[in-house]
Formats: structure tokens, sequence, C-alpha cells
């Protein structure tokens, strides 16, 4: 069943023709490291808006094909990345940190001294250190289940994928140090932030491309 699966995806694709953008998904990290992904054209790659998060989880992009509803269900549930040019997004329903779920759909993602790092939102105990209020011990129930959820939605941080393993680890204060190391000027400067938010990570992750 899989042979005959991937077989009609490879049907798929050659027929897709070109374009200008260059796409490719990959099955999985082994794919990746072997540069074995399919080329397509006709991916429609959209930003996912708060409410659709809020109500039904998930990262930040849908990643489908027009009138081709098979396809579109490799996409979300058997992918595990795409690569549109050289912007990439990881499909958060193929990976877990620690024993946490992100929920389906794509993160976006960049590739950094061979390790991929995504933007996902804050899941397990990040979660609970990124939008815990000060009176968080006060509220309960809807109340407090409802501010939470609100936080996530538009909380982000970042990932680390290492390829040989598939472990995730959280990009925080501890492990960007560890990732400056060799750069003492960007060290100096990053232990001057007060944030794990993915918006001062990137910064720094993008300076040691």
């Amino acid at each position: 069943m899989k042979t005959i699966l991937r077989s009609g995806l490879l049907i798929i694709l050659l027929a897709a023709g070109h374009a200008d953008a260059q796409q490719i998904i990959y099955a999985n990290m082994k794919e990746i490291l072997r540069a074995e992904g399919d080329t397509l054209t006709t991916l429609r790659i959209e930003k996912r808006s708060k409410n659709q998060q809020m109500l039904m989880g998930g990262a930040d992009y849908k990643i489908s094909v027009d009138n081709n509803t098979g396809l579109s269900r490799y996409l979300k549930s058997r992918c595990f990345a795409v690569q549109s040019d050289t912007t990439w997004y990881v499909n958060t329903r193929k990976v877990r940190y620690k024993r946490f779920r992100f929920g389906g759909w794509y993160a976006p993602a960049v590739w950094i001294q061979n390790k991929l790092y995504f933007c996902a939102q804050p899941v397990g105990s990040i979660a609970a250190e990124t939008i815990a209020p000060a009176n968080a011990d006060r509220l309960r129930g809807d109340i407090g289940t409802a501010i939470a959820s609100s936080g996530l939605v538009n909380a982000r941080v970042y990932y680390e994928i290492d390829p040989e393993t598939g472990k995730v680890e959280f990009v925080g204060k501890e492990k960007m140090l560890e990732l400056l190391a060799d750069h003492p000027q960007l060290r100096e400067a990053y232990q001057k932030e007060d944030s794990e938010a993915a918006a001062v990570t990137r910064k720094y992750l993008l300076r040691l491309k």
C-alpha cells in the first residue's frame, strides 16, 4: 500500500510542471539529509488565523494542494517537512517536545549549523513559564483556561531538531548561550536580553548562519 501511495504521488508530482518557486516535500528527516525529496509546484501555503489556532490548535501554516484531496491529506498527516525556495516548514504533527504534542499543520523553520530550528507555540513547562500571569494561582476554571489559551495563541518560541537523533530541544536562554559560545560579542549582547521569545531568539540564530 505504501509503495502504491508513493508511486501515485510521484506521478502527480511529475505532472505538476515547472514554476518559479521550487517546492520540495520530505517524508522524513532521512530524505532531507539525503536530499531525496519530491519536487512539485502546486502547493498552497496559507497563514492560519488566530481564531483557527484558538479553536483547533496547531501551528501557523496550512499547506495543501488545490483540487487534490489525496495529496493534501498526505501533506497534513504524513509529510515531515516542506521546502519552498529557501523557506522551510516543519509538520508539527510529526514532532514532540519530550512527551508534549504541538498539534497539526506547519511551523516556519530555518537551518543553522546543520540543525533545523522551528518556531512554534510553547508547550509543557515552557508554556506555563511563558503565559503564567502574576495572579495565576487565583485564576481557575474557564477564565483561567481562556487566558492561558489566548496567551499560547500569540506566544512563539524556538525549538531545535537534531537531524541525527530526531530529538527536539527548547532553545531557551541556556541553549542559546551554548550556541553562542564561539561568538563572544553576540553572547554578551544576548545575555542582556530578557526574553526567550521567538523574535529575540531568531535574531541571534540568524547571525550564526
